[in-house]
């Protein structure tokens, strides 16, 4: 009979330790993806429901710039346009970037649209996405949210003027 008990025993503790080994893996915190922490939501000790956000991330693999462009230019782009962006911050370096959206309706007009010069004051918004390859060879170094100019070419053959030739860090 003891060797039965003993028996019992070691098999209710397999089982608590393996409930407690599924509790622990069920417990753990997972992105859906990489990326930098830009906030905490949740302080240490909440409690939270399934699926409660604890940390706002930032895919810095998935980065663009978003600008405006009256309607006549809006009207000449095309996905995957060349643009150039040049950064406030940093403002030595060009970033090649393609155009990866364009509004299919004005984002904002003036007061009254009655005239064909008030319709040209239509714009659309664009964004320039920039290369996946080159943010994550560049990761260290990439920062959201910077202030900086889109510069888009209209005419698709031309080439682009010497001081917007890419250079982006060795």
């Amino acid at each position: 009979m003891q060797v039965t008990g003993a028996m019992a025993s070691v098999t209710a503790a397999t089982a608590t330790v393996a409930r407690i080994d599924a509790d622990i893996v069920d417990s753990a915190l997972t992105a859906p993806r990489g990326g930098r922490v830009q906030y905490r939501v949740a302080q240490p000790g909440e409690v939270l429901g399934s699926g409660g956000k604890v940390l706002n991330l930032v895919d810095l693999s998935d980065v663009y710039m978003t600008f405006f462009v009256p309607e006549a230019a809006a009207g000449k782009l095309a996905i995957g346009s060349d643009v150039r962006l040049i950064l406030d911050a940093a403002p030595q370096y060009v970033i090649p970037a393609r155009v990866s959206y364009v509004a299919s309706t004005a984002q904002f007009t003036p007061k009254t649209v009655e005239t064909a010069s008030e319709r040209q004051k239509l714009m659309f918004r664009v964004k320039a996405q920039i290369d996946r390859d080159l943010l994550v060879k560049h990761l260290h170094l990439v920062k959201t949210g910077l202030p900086g100019v889109a510069w888009v070419k209209l005419a698709g053959q031309a080439d682009w003027p010497a001081d917007l030739a890419v250079k982006v860090p060795k």
